[in-house]
């Protein structure tokens, strides 16, 4: 079943040319990564998916109905969250008042919201930094504090922008484990950007191309590392297994 459509979508910036009818589809509980060069317009991609942009062509469906251009407010309350590569969480709250914000959409008891807000902490593996200020966090834990505020949400489409930046391959593996965990108990799907061949390979069903706001290629994680297009484009001589 697909849960995100998008047909068509182009978007210019001033006569510059982001995206040019770009097409694809994700099926409920898929995992699609996204990569390309940078400016290939991956995050404006996100961006117009998720409302921040409107597209000045095409459309975008989630489960079925048509949220192009609505605020990301409504679609991010409809399930469809995104997470931020620049993490900007609140400093003067806690981490887990940091999370309690992001579970305030949905109208329970303060109670209730304060216990699953603690349970996504600690599912994140914050549980020790919970009542610290949130610009305590190192930068991997700024990671999971941004996933965190993402699953408060509850999202049935999860949108990741390079959520493992910054983080060395020791902080990447729980990163990934979690992703992985996501889709197989909760079934969320989850598209995510990023660089980390190693990671898009691990976690991605199929992996989609972009270059120069086009989609370059589409399909598994195997295929497109041997398209002669794709290593031209985006992967050089580097193997497609590399940590990046």
């Amino acid at each position: 079943m697909t849960i995100l459509n998008v047909t068509g979508v182009g978007k210019d910036f001033r006569g510059l040319r982001a995206l040019s009818e770009v097409e694809f589809e994700v099926g409920q509980g898929e995992i699609l990564g996204i990569i390309g060069p940078n400016g290939a317009g991956k995050t404006t991609l996100f961006n117009v998916i998720c409302g921040a942009l409107a597209p000045d062509t095409g459309r975008v469906l989630f489960a079925g109905r048509d949220v192009t251009g609505r605020s990301p407010d409504r679609i991010a309350r409809a399930g469809m969250v995104r997470t931020f590569q620049l993490m900007r969480p609140f400093g003067s709250m806690s981490v887990l008042e940091n999370v309690s914000l992001a579970a305030q959409h949905e109208r329970q008891p303060a109670r209730r919201l304060r216990e699953r807000s603690l349970e996504v902490v600690e599912r994140v593996g914050l549980g020790q930094w919970a009542h610290r200020p949130a610009t305590e966090l190192p930068t991997a834990g700024l990671k999971r504090l941004e996933l965190a505020r993402a699953l408060a949400m509850r999202p049935k489409v999860l949108l990741l922008d390079e959520v493992l930046a910054g983080l060395v391959p020791a902080e990447r593996e729980p990163v990934l484990d979690l992703l992985a965990d996501l889709r197989e108990q909760d079934g969320t799907t989850l598209l995510f950007i990023e660089h980390i061949m190693a990671a898009v390979m691990r976690l991605s069903d199929r992996v989609l191309v972009l270059d120069q706001g086009r989609v370059l290629a589409a399909g598994s994680a195997e295929e497109v590392t041997s398209d002669p297009r794709v290593i031209e484009a985006y992967l050089g001589e580097e193997p497609a297994g590399a940590e990046g």
